[in-house]
C-alpha cells in the first residue's frame, strides 16, 4: 500500500495571521500524527502573504518539538538561498533533538521572485548551476567526520538525515537517479513532466549507500469533505490562491466561493485545469477512486499530500477523510 504524508504551507487565511497559521500547524501536526500520516513537510516560499513557513527550520523545529512519532521536514529548503554547511547544521541540529524524525528534501529554485531572491543575498550567477556540487558538499557534511577534515557540521556530522531530490522537472528526476536519492516530484503544482520524471528516475536510477532502490513520492492536491459539493466549494480557496498568484496578485488565502470555477475567464481555467490536474476533490468515495487511479497511474511509493483549505477544522477533516480511505485501500491490499 502506498504510504501517506503530508505537505503543510501553513496557510494564511484571509482575516487571519501568521500566527495563527503556525498554531494550525502544530495543531493538524499532531492530528495528523494521530491518525496515521508517515511524515509531516513543511515547504520553504518567500515575500508570500499567504505561507507563513518561510523560517522552514524554524518551523519544523516547533512542529518536532510539539509531536513524537511522525517524522517531519523540508519539502523542501531551497538550497540555492543557503550555504550548504548552513543546512547541514541546521538539519543536524533537528536530527540531534529528534533522532530518527527528520527529513531533509533539497530543491534548486529561490521559492520566490527574482527580487526577493536578491534579497535573500544567494549568487544568482552560480546558485542554480551549482546544485549539484551544493547537494553532494551537504550530504558530506551528515557523513561522519574523518581526522583530516578541517570543515566540520557540529550538530551534523554521523546524524541520520533523510536527504531527499525535489523537482518539477527532468533535472532533478536526473540528479537524484545518479546520486541514489529518493526522489519526490511537485505534482501538486507542476504536474506536465510527471509520467516522464518518473520514468527517467526509474529507469537511470543508480543504488547508493543511502537507497538501494528507486522510491519515488508524487505531490497530490486531495481535498474531501462528507459531499462532493462541499469538497468543491472548500477547494476554490486553492483555486483562487493561484488565479491570484499567476495574475500577479498573491494574497492570503481566499474564502471559499460559490461557482467561482463557472465565472472564470477560459484563460484562467486552462491554467487552473493544467496546473492543478492532480487534484481529487470530493467526498471519501469520489476521493478513494481518485487515489486509487493517481496511485495506478505512478506506481507511487508514496503521495505527498497537501489540503489548502480555509477553514482548519475542515482542513482536519479533509485529512480524516483522507486517513479513512488510505485505512480501506490498505485492508483491500
Amino acid at each position: 500500500m502506498t504510504t501517506l504524508s503530508v505537505l503543510d504551507l501553513s496557510p494564511v487565511a484571509e482575516g487571519s495571521t501568521a500566527a495563527q497559521s503556525l498554531k494550525n500547524t502544530l495543531d493538524l501536526a499532531r492530528h495528523a500524527e494521530k491518525l496515521g500520516f508517515h511524515r509531516y513537510w513543511l515547504a520553504e516560499h518567500h515575500n508570500m502573504a499567504g505561507i507563513a513557513s518561510a523560517a522552514t527550520s524554524v518551523v519544523i523545529a516547533h512542529v518536532a518539538a510539539g509531536t513524537s512519532t511522525i517524522r517531519v521536514g523540508a519539502g523542501g529548503i531551497m538550497l540555492p538561498n543557503h550555504a550548504p554547511l548552513v543546512i547541514a547544521e541546521q538539519f543536524g541540529t533537528l536530527a540531534a533533538l529528534h533522532p530518527g524524525r527528520i527529513d531533509l528534501g533539497i530543491g534548486r529554485a529561490p521559492g520566490t521572485d527574482m527580487l526577493t531572491a536578491r534579497a535573500l543575498r544567494r549568487n544568482l550567477e552560480a546558485g542554480v548551476d551549482n546544485f549539484p556540487q551544493d547537494v553532494v558538499e551537504l550530504m558530506g557534511y551528515f557523513d561522519p567526520a574523518t581526522p583530516e577534515q578541517r570543515i566540520r557540521a557540529v550538530p551534523g556530522e554521523g546524524e541520520q538525515v533523510e536527504v531527499w531530490v525535489l523537482g518539477s522537472s527532468l533535472y532533478g528526476a536526473q540528479l537524484a537517479a545518479m546520486l541514489g536519492l529518493p526522489y519526490a516530484f511537485a505534482s501538486h503544482f507542476a504536474p506536465s513532466e510527471l509520467d516522464r520524471a518518473i520514468e527517467i528516475y526509474r529507469s537511470r536510477f543508480q543504488p547508493s549507500e543511502r537507497l538501494a532502490k528507486p522510491y519515488v513520492m508524487a505531490g497530490i492536491n486531495i481535498v474531501a469533505a462528507d459531499t462532493d459539493a462541499e469538497a468543491k466549494l472548500l477547494f476554490s480557496s486553492v483555486q483562487q490562491a493561484f488565479v491570484n498568484l499567476r495574475s500577479g496578485r498573491p494574497g492570503r488565502l481566499p474564502a471559499p466561493l460559490e461557482g467561482y470555477e463557472r465565472e472564470l475567464d477560459p484563460v484562467a481555467r486552462q491554467m487552473l485545469s493544467q496546473t492543478l490536474a492532480c487534484a481529487v476533490v470530493g467526498s471519501r468515495d469520489t476521493v478513494r477512486r481518485g487515489v486509487e487511479a493517481f496511485i495506478a497511474r505512478t506506481g507511487a511509493d508514496e503521495l505527498m499530500v497537501t489540503a489548502q483549505v480555509f477553514d482548519h477544522q475542515s482542513r482536519k477533516r479533509s485529512y480524516e477523510i483522507l486517513a479513512e480511505v488510505g485505512a480501506g485501500l490498505a485492508k483491500a491490499a
